[in-house]
Order: C-alpha cells, then sequence, then structure tokens
C-alpha cells in the first residue's frame, strides 16, 4: 500500500487542470480560456478579463481508464489585464498582458484528500502583435510562465503552481463572415523548465522532474445574431515528450500511466456570448472532456468577462 501511495503521488504531481490544479506536469495555462474573437485582438487601449470557474474530474490511466481514489475539484478564478499601444511591429498592434490566477481546490490521492487555495503560476506577455483584415484578424505573441503559484515538495494535494518557469509560442486566428459565421483557434506550445525541487513523498531526497512539452488549442465554432453568438467550443492537448525523473524516461505502469507518461485530452461542449453596447462581453460555456490519457479527464464550467475601460 505504501508503495502503491508513492507511485501515485508520482501520477497526480504529473496530473493537471491548468492553473487550479499545477503540478509537475501540469498546465500553466487553464485549457479552454479562449473562444469567441480569440484571434482578433481589440483595438489600442486598456481590458480586463475576469475568467470564473469550477472543474471536476477523476485522474485516467494510460488507456483512459479510472485511477481509483484520484480525484479533484477545484475553483479558479483568472484576472487578466491587457494593454494594447498604438506602436506598430511588422504592420501590426503592439500590446501586452499580465494574468493572475486564484485558486481553490480539493485533490484525493489513494483515498486520502487535501483542500488548499491560493494563488497560481502568474502569466506575463510582453510580446501581443495582432493584424486586421476585414473577416480574418490574428495575432502572435509569447506567453512567459513563472512559478510563483503555493507548492508543497512530495505532497501534490496541497501544491497549486508548478515550480517550473515555462515559455509559450502563441498563434491565434479568428474568421468572421459577413453573414456572422465565426471560426477561432488558438493555438500554444509550453516550452517546460525543470523542477529541481520534486520529491517523491515528503522527507525524501529532491530530484530533478521534466515535464514533457505540449501542443494545445482552444476553438470555437458559432453563429452571431445581433449582440448574441451561439456555438461549440473546447480545446485539444497532446503531449509531445516524456516526462522524465533525473534525466530518465518514467517507465510504463499498467493500470497508472504508459511509458513516458505522455497527456492527451479532448474537450467540447456549448459557448453562448454576449456583447452590450459600450463593448463589454459576456461568456458562458461549458467543456465536457470526452477523451484523455495520463491526465484527470471530467468536466469544466466557464463563466469570462471581458470589459473595456
Amino acid at each position: 500500500m505504501k508503495i502503491r501511495t508513492i507511485t501515485l503521488a508520482v501520477v497526480l504531481a504529473g496530473a493537471c487542470m491548468g492553473n487550479a490544479l499545477a503540478k509537475e506536469g501540469g498546465d500553466q495555462y487553464p485549457n479552454g480560456a479562449e473562444s469567441w474573437l480569440a484571434g482578433a485582438v481589440p483595438p489600442p487601449g486598456n481590458y480586463f478579463l475576469n475568467y470564473v470557474g469550477h472543474y471536476s474530474a477523476r485522474l485516467r490511466d494510460g488507456d483512459g481508464n479510472k485511477v481509483p481514489g484520484a480525484s479533484a475539484d477545484a475553483w479558479f478564478d483568472a484576472l487578466r489585464f491587457i494593454k494594447m499601444t498604438d506602436t506598430k511591429i511588422l504592420g501590426g498592434d503592439w500590446g501586452m498582458h499580465l494574468v493572475v490566477p486564484v485558486v481553490h481546490q480539493k485533490v484525493e490521492l489513494g483515498g486520502d484528500s487535501k483542500t488548499t487555495s491560493g494563488i497560481g503560476d502568474i502569466t506575463f506577455n510582453p510580446i501581443i502583435i495582432a493584424w486586421h483584415t476585414k473577416n480574418l484578424h490574428w495575432t502572435v505573441a509569447l506567453d512567459l510562465n513563472m512559478p510563483t503559484g503555493k507548492y508543497k515538495s512530495g505532497d501534490p494535494r496541497e501544491s497549486i503552481g508548478t515550480n517550473y518557469w515555462s515559455l509559450e509560442p502563441i498563434f491565434a486566428a479568428t474568421w468572421l463572415s459577413d453573414d456572422g459565421w465565426e471560426l477561432s483557434g488558438k493555438f500554444m506550445y509550453n516550452i517546460k523548465r525543470k523542477n529541481r525541487d520534486f520529491r517523491l513523498a515528503p522527507g525524501l531526497p529532491k530530484m530533478d522532474y521534466e515535464s514533457g512539452d505540449d501542443f494545445h488549442m482552444d476553438y470555437v465554432v458559432g453563429k452571431h445574431f445581433g449582440p448574441w453568438a451561439v456555438g461549440l467550443a473546447g480545446y485539444y492537448l497532446k503531449q509531445t515528450e516524456n516526462d522524465r525523473l533525473e534525466g530518465r524516461t518514467l517507465p510504463e505502469v499498467p493500470g497508472l500511466w504508459s511509458r513516458g507518461r505522455k497527456g492527451e485530452v479532448f474537450a467540447i461542449g456549448p459557448s453562448v456570448s454576449y456583447t452590450n453596447k459600450n463593448g463589454t462581453m459576456f461568456i458562458a460555456q461549458w467543456h465536457h472532456e470526452t477523451e484523455a490519457e495520463n491526465r484527470f479527464r471530467g468536466d469544466k464550467a466557464w463563466f469570462k468577462l471581458v470589459l473595456p475601460f
């Protein structure tokens, strides 16, 4: 039982839900955050965005089956501040943003659970460049994710942050037809540094844990009707490199994870948007994760506010 508990600790240390459950191998970006107008960065000005949501899920092994006694439940509130300037770079508008997440989570591991709250990993982006045409809008950007979140080495149940730095190149695009159809996507590649404070369990020596880089994307397909828009939104993530412990690829453990513990997940669900006369946007959406391997799989409900100053 003790060996299995330690093994599960490694699994949960690699499972994640964006900033709400980020740990070794975790997601610092909350998948599904961007949908409507993802590539249509607003004109010069200052903007505040608030993402509030809830996530509930069970851990899945390398075959997509449930791992007994491993679950997560989290509330999250991400505060995002965007500044778009009048400065032009290669003909595009230049801007920057800052994202500060706050999380309250309960994680069960081996049948025992703990609850914790705090600030997650903060994201800063000094390079946002956006271009616009009549029907097509696109953006390139570069996020820097910082290990600012609460981290408890050896006990992922008490960790909110990942305890590693990462760099994330971004490309986003939005196509809007003359009759109101929209197709938007945000494409990201997360390049991760090592976590040098990883422990298999409290009291054991520190080790280097290197989470595999991953590709992930958010998307929406829908129709605008005046100030309203309805459609389907979601996300997809595919880990491209193996997780490594002390430089060695994690071996396969049947019933827990596949070799390298490469994660993969796909989610889809309804999304509704409303924009008032002042340009304030309200978005409500639900994402159901239909397939997942070596990760949590569950449901995520969102409410998003976009407020221009």
